[in-house]
This record gives C-alpha cells, sequence and structure tokens, in this order.
C-alpha cells in the first residue's frame, strides 16, 4: 500500500476508534480530515468512514446515543459541504434516519481490541446518575485497560480481583485478553452492580444462575453471583469496603488486585486503605498479591493523603512507567497515574 493509502486507511480508523467508543468530538482529527478532502473531490473517504462509523455493525447494533451520532453525522456533512457543490445523499439519508430516533438515559459504547474482539458496554448518558458517578466509564480505567493488556502476563491464569468495577469495562477487557484464571468484579452501588452484570452478559458471559448452577457465597454483607464461562471464572461481588472483612478476602485468594478512579474522597480513600492492608496479608500461602491502582489525579492534595496514608500502615508505593499507546483513546492531557503497592 502506498503512504498516502495507508495514510487514508489510518484516518478512517482513527475516526471508527474515537467513533464507536463515543469520544469527545472535538478530539476527533478533523483539520486532517479537512486536508485530506481539499486535496481530492472523490467522496469514497466520506462514504469510507461513514461504513466504519454510524454504518459499522457495531454501531448498527449497539449505538452511541441519538444525540451523539446527530452530532457526528452534521460534522462530516459541514466538511463535505464546505469543499464540495454536490450534496452526498448517503450522508443525507443517515442524518434523516437519525432524526427520527428517539433520545434513551442509556446509550453504547465499544471498545476495539487487538485481537479484534471488542468490548461494547452500557452506560448512563449522564455523568452522574442514581446518586452515582460508577455508571460511566472513566479515563483510568481505559488507562489500566490498556496497560494490563500490554502486561497481560501479569494476569495469565492467576486470580485478579478489583476493587471499584464499576460498568466492568477494565475486567471484560482482562478477561477477553489476558486468560485470567478467575476474575472477581466488586463495587457497593446496587445500580452499578445491576449495570455491571448486564455489561457483562452483554459481552458474551453467562450468569450460572442461568445455567441452573447459581451458587451464592454465604458471606456478612457481601453477595456474589458466580458466572460459568468457557475461560475465567468470573464472579460479581457487591463488597462494602467499611464493613468487608479480613476473613471475606482472604476467602477469595486472590493473586492481583486492581482498581481505577478509586482515589478522589478523602473519605473513601480511608476506606479503601483499609481494604488494601488487609488484601496485602490475605494469602495463605505463596506471595501476598500484586496491588495496582490508577487513578487521575484530580485534587493533589487527595493523591498525597493516599499516599501518606498508605505509608501509616506500612505498604509502600512506586509509580509504573507511562505507557502512550492509547488503544482506548483516553485523554493523554489527564495526568494519570499508576501504582503498584507494595506490602
Amino acid at each position: 500500500m502506498d503512504p498516502a493509502a495507508e495514510e487514508t486507511r489510518h484516518l478512517g480508523l482513527r475516526f471508527q476508534r474515537g467513533f464507536l467508543a463515543a469520544r469527545r468530538l472535538r478530539a476527533f482529527p478533523w483539520a486532517e480530515l479537512e486536508k485530506k478532502l481539499k486535496s481530492s473531490s472523490d467522496a469514497l473517504l466520506l462514504l469510507d468512514i461513514l461504513q466504519k462509523t454510524i454504518l459499522h455493525p457495531l454501531c448498527v447494533k449497539y449505538p452511541p446515543s441519538v444525540k451523539y451520532r446527530r452530532c457526528f453525522i452534521s460534522e462530516l456533512i459541514r466538511k463535505h459541504e464546505s469543499i464540495a457543490t454536490e450534496p452526498l445523499d448517503e450522508l443525507y439519508n443517515v442524518l434523516a434516519e437519525i432524526l427520527n430516533k428517539e433520545e434513551s438515559t442509556n446509550c453504547y459504547k465499544s471498545y476495539l481490541l487487538p485481537t479484534g474482539d471488542s468490548v461494547t458496554l452500557s452506560e448512563t448518558v449522564a455523568i452522574i446518575s442514581q446518586g452515582t458517578t460508577g455508571l460511566v466509564t472513566w479515563d483510568a480505567a481505559l488507562y489500566l485497560a490498556e496497560w494490563a493488556i500490554e502486561n497481560s502476563a501479569i494476569f495469565i491464569n492467576r486470580t485478579i480481583l478489583e476493587l471499584g468495577s464499576g460498568i466492568g469495562l477494565t475486567g471484560i477487557a482482562i478477561c477477553k485478553t489476558c486468560n485470567p484464571k478467575a476474575y472477581v468484579f466488586s463495587d457497593y452501588h446496587h445500580c452499578v452492580l445491576e449495570q455491571l452484570r448486564k455489561n457483562i452478559h452483554l459481552n458474551g458471559f453467562v450468569l450460572e444462575s442461568e445455567t441452573g448452577n447459581h451458587t451464592k457465597m454465604q458471606s456478612q454483607n457481601q453477595r456474589t453471583e458466580v458466572m460459568d464461562l468457557q475461560g475465567p471464572k468470573i464472579t460479581v461481588a457487591e463488597l462494602d469496603w467499611d464493613s468487608v472483612t479480613k476473613e471475606q478476602l482472604t476467602e477469595l485468594q486472590v493473586d492481583v488486585v486492581i482498581a481505577a478512579d478509586v482515589v478522589y474522597d478523602p473519605q473513601i480513600t480511608l476506606s479503601l486503605i483499609g481494604v488494601l492492608q488487609q488484601l496485602s496479608t490475605s494469602k495463605t500461602t505463596g506471595n501476598p498479591p500484586e496491588i495496582y491502582i490508577a487513578f487521575t489525579v484530580r485534587n493533589p492534595d487527595t493523591y498525597h493523603l493516599f499516599q501518606t496514608e498508605l505509608g501509616k500502615v506500612g505498604i509502600g508505593w512506586q509509580v509504573v512507567p507511562t505507557h502512550m499507546k492509547n488503544l482506548f483513546l483516553y485523554d493523554l492531557h489527564s495526568d494519570i497515574i499508576l501504582l503498584k503497592l507494595l506490602a
């Protein structure tokens, strides 16, 4: 493939990845698209982008919000109109179809994996919904998922516990690409847990209760549902950081603990430290679990509090070197840090 054709193909794929994940429209390479369109009057590039985005099978089955699709196609039309006199019927047909759609409180976002598979999530349109921020995917979860895929040896054939799983992006990506032996998703808010289970179903995992082999862990303040699938044993656990006991955590016998965007509030941070302290000594055989925490530094004081409180309970930490592959198109300007904790 000649360099110009390869550049055009890459541009289309950038639009595809950004659109399916419903990233902010201003982050798209519109200037590059306009430059390409001005250098050629051929509409094939726009039609290719249309096929890779709004008409992509993933979008047809699991679409982003109506507003998002409307704004995206409107911008494509504006770019076309700025360089062409003849309208492109395909663009207007898609716009007309979208204008007839009703908006929903939920939408879908899809993240393409290096394996050719994808993770599709149902999310709320609003950042804060039903009293929680856990019904959307945050950048630190994208960053942690990408790092995990690049460092899959840490997860292969091991038991993983994720704290504050939210709606499941990181864990589902790990289960699809890193071959863990077992994966425990956990959260506390009932709406988040409900959406998490739906997203696990959405990505091809089946609740064991649906196969007639439903089991429950009889633990105080903790409800779990075990999932049965070809691959890792997957569990969804209701986990209250303030009341969970060391015995309950020891029962899990995890090898690796991960969490994303759980360091944002001083009170929650103190509860998290208590769980991490218990987890650091929870294994009865072998080495203590490896613990990785990813978060966006929004308030330096909260970050420093987290470090200070770790020190008080004898947990050290080191910053894991930054990786810049940006597979999931998180905001590169965000100050995202990944810590490995040292018990």
